[in-house]
């Protein structure tokens, strides 16, 4: 049936006509309310990571925005019938409305003058692809998808990835940001990185002189619904042969079931924020994940955990070579992964140049800045 509905152009307008019909009731009825923000996402319960920040941030440029969050936690998860109700409605009367992930809900929606979808994407960098840039690779948008298409804005963490983010959405470059990334910001503050690092250890148990080893690979899969685990390895035989002084940590993607773990391995997932995961790291090991740009912003080691390298290069792509990306070791069997593991290093030339690629656009600021450009530039509709 999911397949149908990726195909049809007609069971797509179907499936949300108990939505799109309202809406365009309410466009002609109720005016924009020039104050009323809206995030919207069915990626997360609350306001979380981008969202956060920026909310907050927001509420400091304009005081009175009214402030509205409608969220679910999975694309799978049934939508409460209150919030059936009133989306449309939020949807038409919004001035800004924010994205941060997918939303299959508003793509048949035709955004009115004076409003602004904004997608603040929730990765930074262009690493693995999406959206239209996988047009023709398996689970890739069918001919003549919308989805995507009628952002007025999305904001990216780089002016060197402005135009692979404008493939990705199929909108004009000149649509393309390079405003930061919100929940970036904290790195740039040196106490909060060493209290969140200090809380974090503390709660997992992990001493402060040893150093700390976070496995957070990717998902595999086209997405949350058919998203499986990255390729694992013996992660006790590798702390085991790391020796003393050394800990690890398993974090497999939140699209992922969480296994159970061998004894004396963490459970990183405890840590429901994947930043102040990074910041009590010492060392990631990951794969595809766009972690390693905020992990960058540290200066710490990254080892790469890719034994699926090439079926996955094949089955999803990326924006690079993935030499491009490879700012540590490349590692292909788990049986090397102590050593790659024991001797990464961070070459401090390449990562300059990885971050001036795909992060100049943070620096502390981003939150603020976005929420300038946003708040500052809004367009009221006359009401009669």
């Amino acid at each position: 049936m999911r397949q149908w509905l990726r195909r049809s152009q007609l069971l797509r307008r179907a499936r949300f006509l108990p939505y799109s019909l309202p809406y365009r009731a309410w466009t002609t009825l109720r005016p924009l309310a020039p104050n009323r923000v809206l995030f919207l996402s069915d990626s997360h319960s609350d306001f979380i990571g981008n969202m956060r920040f920026l909310r907050d941030a927001i509420l400091r440029e304009e005081p009175s925005a009214e402030i509205i969050g409608v969220f679910k936690p999975s694309l799978s998860a049934r939508r409460p019938l209150r919030d059936a109700l009133r989306v449309p409605w939020l949807i038409a009367t919004s001035s800004i409305i924010i994205l941060d992930d997918f939303y299959p809900l508003i793509y048949r929606f035709r955004i009115r003058s004076g409003a602004r979808l904004v997608q603040i994407w929730h990765a930074a960098g262009a690493f693995k692809q999406v959206g239209h840039s996988r047009a023709g690779l398996p689970g890739g948008p069918t001919p003549g998808s919308e989805i995507h298409r009628n952002y007025t804005d999305a904001v990216v963490s780089s002016s060197g990835i402005v135009d692979d983010y404008a493939e990705a959405f199929g909108i004009p470059s000149e649509q393309v940001h390079p405003w930061g990334m919100p929940r970036s910001d904290v790195f740039f503050d040196a106490q909060a990185v060493a209290r969140t690092r200090a809380r974090v250890r503390r709660e997992l148990g992990v001493a402060e002189g040893e150093r700390f080893v976070v496995y957070a690979p990717t998902f595999r899969g086209n997405g949350q619904r058919s998203a499986t685990a990255a390729p694992d390895a013996d992660w006790a035989g590798i702390a085991s042969a790391l020796g003393d002084g050394w800990r690890i940590g398993v974090r497999q993607h939140p699209f992922v079931a969480r296994d159970e773990l061998p004894a004396g391995v963490v459970d990183a997932a405890a840590v429901a924020d994947m930043n102040d995961l990074l910041m009590a790291s010492d060392v990631l090991v990951t794969d595809y994940s766009s972690s390693i740009f905020e992990f960058a912003l540290l200066r710490r080691p990254v080892v790469f955990f890719v034994p699926d390298l090439d079926e996955y290069e094949a089955a999803r792509s990326f924006y690079r070579p993935f030499d491009h990306y490879a700012i540590g070791p490349v590692v292909r069997s788990a049986d090397a992964l102590a050593d790659g593991i024991r001797g990464a290093t961070v070459d401090g030339v390449r990562l300059d140049a990885f971050l001036n690629e795909f992060a100049d656009a943070l620096d502390g600021r981003s939150s603020a800045r976005i929420a300038r450009e946003l708040m500052g530039t809004r367009v009221v509709e006359p009401t009669s």
